[in-house]
């Protein structure tokens, strides 16, 4: 060995500086250990819960995908049924209305009943004079005979609202009968009414299908100015429309228990530090 060896391995300097530095060397060792067991432990936890979540939302949206595939063919064969639906509707309203003309063709004929389809809705204007008299709410022995034959073919009609609304002009109501009948609201519901309870009654229509409605002199034909436009505002309209349907049980997807439950999270390993 030259003399520069013999003399730094003889050097009490570098000697310390070796021990120091060894020492230093085995603390950041001793730190990286550290570091890597307990922060880095705690790292590999947290990635562990982020896969598991993130796994999570790929079986949600799949679930999703599955739910929008399913509506989009469901609701392709609703459309294409109530298309059909509405086809056969039609043609049922058409054959109420031929049937209604034939029973009412006097009072068609005399200008007393108007009978009108619009697609799959069917009207009926009935004049208040044929089924009320003048001032009154119970109904005449000739409106019970018209009532029978609208009855009779109402009651054909199936899965129908039958809605009955009660009408008149604008002529205040009489002073004898204004403790009956405050205003033509009261008259135009009590009429409406009556003729919904006759139709159940005598008719033997399903309550359940039938409506009443009274809406005074506020829907008129024609101008009430004139002694004919208030004949015609007098009046009771039958309506028949279809029940609505609601689409929103018939789309909905088959019940299953595990839909929108998290997959259960992994039992996390015990930490090592």
């Amino acid at each position: 060995m030259n003399e520069a060896g013999r003399d730094t391995a003889n050097d009490p300097l570098w000697n310390n500086l070796s021990r120091v530095l060894f020492v230093f060397g085995l603390a950041m060792g001793g730190l990286a250990a550290y570091l890597y067991w307990g922060y880095g432990e705690q790292l590999r936890e947290q990635t562990s819960d982020l896969d598991e979540k993130n796994r999570a939302v790929a079986l949600e949206n799949e679930r999703l995908k599955e739910h929008v595939g399913y509506l989009t063919g469901r609701l392709e064969e609703e459309v294409a049924k109530v298309s059909r639906e509405k086809e056969e509707e039609m043609a049922r309203v058409r054959a109420t209305h031929d049937e209604m003309l034939k029973a009412m063709q006097k009072e068609v004929e005399q200008g007393q009943v108007k009978i009108t389809q619009l697609a799959d809705r069917l009207s009926l204007n009935i004049v208040d004079k044929i089924l009320f008299p003048s001032g009154e709410d119970h109904i005449s022995e000739q409106g019970k005979e018209v009532l029978k034959r609208v009855g009779a073919v109402l009651k054909q009609a199936r899965d129908k609202t039958i809605r009955i609304e009660g009408h008149t002009d604008n002529v205040p109501i009489a002073k004898p009968l204004k403790a009956r009948f405050p205003s033509n609201w009261e008259l135009s519901t009590a009429r409406a009414t009556n003729v919904v309870r006759f139709l159940q009654d005598e008719a033997g229509i399903d309550a359940n299908s039938l409506e009443a409605v009274g809406l005074g002199e506020h829907h008129p034909l024609a101008s009430n100015k004139t002694p004919a436009g208030r004949s015609q505002n007098r009046r009771i309209e039958i309506i028949l429309f279809p029940r609505v349907r609601s689409l929103t049980k018939e789309l909905a997807p088959p019940k299953n228990p595990e839909a929108g439950k998290t997959p259960a999270a992994k039992p996390k390993p015990a930490s090592k530090r």
